[in-house]
Parts: structure tokens; C-alpha cells; sequence
């Protein structure tokens, strides 16, 4: 039965050493909770991006809250470069684990299916095979004689993502953004912050249902408002790109990131 708990109890179910998975900028990024994360001191985390991260991602390099990252890009778009997660590579701050968008989501879909595995075909003659030991080139046991790679199954303990609202019975609204689902579907658990809870059960009509996650997938909510911000969430409110700009100019030094952290936490508890 999926609780609706407050936000600092939901930051306190993501526990030091655990994967937790979060989506791209844009799909729903749970920004107000990775600030109650830091609050609470959470380290050691396994960051895996689905498929690529930005400034939460950036937020919590910095932070020192990443042990490991596995990831197709860390990018902050068009305010360039992430530079804490630029700095935390150059000084071998924690693990990275490179990755590529499609194998992201085939590892996630093999553990959706319960197998340990999934084939792919796309990153044969990459030379990401010389640096993922745990992705094998194997022959095809079916069909025309070929090459396939397969990447191993990804189940985080914990999927973390923001959207607009869910209901009294722990169902959320998605959207369009399935991503979300294949989160929720391959993780252990998954908490989820929205912008408000409704007390129309979303599953109850054909319209609705279909861009809903049901409560079967959801462990954990909480409300939180502008739970995205500085990021987009989409139909509710536009990515705040001046912010994004600043921050991308103060985190280029460490005092600086330091600076806009500590800014961006007071932010967290005038506005909670």
C-alpha cells in the first residue's frame, strides 16, 4: 500500500550505499527532495542516470552524496557544461560508469522481465566495450549469424522522480513521460514528490488511466510544490533558465558551488 508521508520522511527511506535512479531533465526531476536528501547527510550513493542527468545529478556530485555514477552525459544544456560532475571526473571523486542511452533502458527492461540480461545490437565497435567488463559481445543463438552485446539487468533499490499529482490511493499521473514507468517497474521501490494530491481516484476513467503509474508500483509520496524547480515540469511550469545560468557560472568554483548549496537548501525550507 503505497503511504503519503511527509518530505523529509520520504528523503529518509534513500539510505547511504543504495542505487537510486533518477529520470532526464524535463521528465520530472525531483528537485525539492535531492535538497531534503542533502539536508539529512545521505552518502554513498549509486547514481544511475535514465538515461542522462543534469543539475540534480551535478548537485549531488558536488555535494559529495555520489559514490558511483552510471550515465550517458551529465549536461546542463544550454547553460553548458556540469561542472562539478567536469570536476569530480578530472579528480576521480567517485566511480564513473559510462553508459549509453539505449543500454540504460535495455538493462532497465531486463529487469522488468525478471531476466538477468538483455541483448542489444547497437554498441558493437564502440569503444565503450573496452571499459564495461560486465557488457559481453556474444553470437546470436537465433536467427541470422551476428554479433550482440548484452548488458546486465538494472534494478536500483530506489527510483525518485516529481510529478504533477497523484491521488488518496497512491496512483500518479504521468503523462506521456513512460520513462517514468520503466523507473517504477524495474526498481525495488519507488518514491515519487507531486504538486498536489486530488481525491479523484485517476484510475477511474479511460482518459486518465492511461497516463497513470498505478499505486501497485509507488511505495512513497509526498507533496511537494514547484518540486522541480529550477527544472521544467511539464504542463505545470517552464524551466527556470536564469537560475539554471547561475548556478552554471557560481558551481564552475568549489566556494562558489558551496555558495549557491547553501542558498538553494535555505530555498528548500523557506518554501517547504
Amino acid at each position: 500500500m503505497t503511504e503519503i508521508v511527509t518530505l523529509e520522511s520520504l528523503a529518509a527511506r534513500v539510505t547511504p550505499g543504495q542505487s537510486l535512479a533518477i529520470p532526464v531533465d524535463g521528465s520530472g526531476v525531483a528537485m525539492t527532495a535531492t535538497a531534503a536528501l542533502l539536508e539529512a547527510g545521505v552518502r554513498d550513493l549509486k547514481l544511475i542516470c535514465v538515461p542522462i542527468s543534469g543539475l540534480q545529478a551535478d548537485l549531488l556530485i558536488g555535494a559529495g552524496a555520489v559514490a558511483s555514477l552510471e550515465t550517458s552525459a551529465v549536461s546542463l544544456g544550454e547553460a553548458g557544461a556540469a561542472p562539478r560532475f567536469t570536476a569530480g571526473i578530472k579528480s576521480r571523486a567517485f566511480t564513473m560508469r559510462d553508459s549509453t542511452c539505449p543500454a540504460i533502458y535495455a538493462g532497465l527492461l531486463a529487469a522488468q522481465k525478471g531476466v538477468p540480461f538483455m541483448p542489444i545490437a547497437g554498441i558493437i565497435g564502440s569503444d565503450l566495450l573496452n571499459v564495461r567488463s560486465d557488457w559481453q559481445v556474444i553470437d546470436s543463438p537465433i536467427g541470422e549469424a551476428r554479433k550482440v552485446v548484452v548488458v546486465p539487468a538494472i534494478s536500483p533499490d530506489v527510483a525518485l522522480f516529481h510529478a504533477p499529482e497523484a491521488d488518496r490511493d497512491g496512483n500518479v499521473r504521468i503523462g506521456r513521460h513512460r520513462e517514468l514507468a520503466d523507473l517504477a517497474y524495474a526498481s525495488k521501490r519507488t518514491l515519487v514528490t507531486v504538486e498536489r494530491i486530488i481525491d479523484r481516484n485517476l484510475l477511474d476513467g479511460e482518459d486518465s488511466a492511461a497516463g497513470v503509474l498505478p499505486s501497485l508500483y509507488v511505495d512513497t509520496i509526498a507533496v511537494a510544490e514547484r518540486g522541480a524547480w529550477p527544472l521544467a515540469l511539464w504542463d505545470e511550469y517552464p524551466a527556470d533558465e536564469a537560475e539554471i545560468a547561475r548556478y552554471a557560472a557560481m558551481a564552475r568554483s568549489e566556494d562558489g558551488f558551496r555558495a549557491y548549496l547553501s542558498a538553494f537548501l535555505t530555498h528548500r525550507r523557506q518554501v517547504a
